[in-house]
């Protein structure tokens, strides 16, 4: 993995388990949020292995436990405001969720979710 903003331990699942995957177009999504929006963006959660998963009430098919996800804030900015410039990044496809504190952003394939 190669980012100018990020390191590979910030999608290590927070158990502990060394599991830390990141889909590379997951990283480039979260790299554009960073760039446009010019602040540190804070990862808050991203790889999970299936027992963390399950621990933390995620879906049985999430896409956390595929290191194509992550969730997201962005420093001053509200999530509402990150959730719309994503949407423009995805153009219809991947996971997309609305939080009160955070963004989750996924690149799943097949059918687009949006929370």
């Amino acid at each position: 993995m190669k980012s100018k903003y990020f390191r590979r331990a910030e999608f290590a699942c927070r158990c502990g388990c060394g599991f830390d995957s990141v889909d590379t177009e997951t990283l480039g999504i979260i790299e554009a949020v960073r760039e446009h929006f010019d602040v540190p963006v804070k990862i808050t959660s991203a790889s999970r292995c299936p027992a963390y998963n399950a621990d933390v009430g995620g879906s049985a098919v999430s896409q956390h436990m595929k290191g194509r996800a992550c969730d997201i804030q962005v420093q001053g900015v509200e999530p509402s405001v990150v959730a719309a410039y994503v949407e423009t990044l995805l153009l219809g496809a991947g996971g997309l969720g609305r939080y009160k504190t955070f963004t989750h952003v996924d690149t799943r394939t097949g059918r687009p979710w949006r929370g």
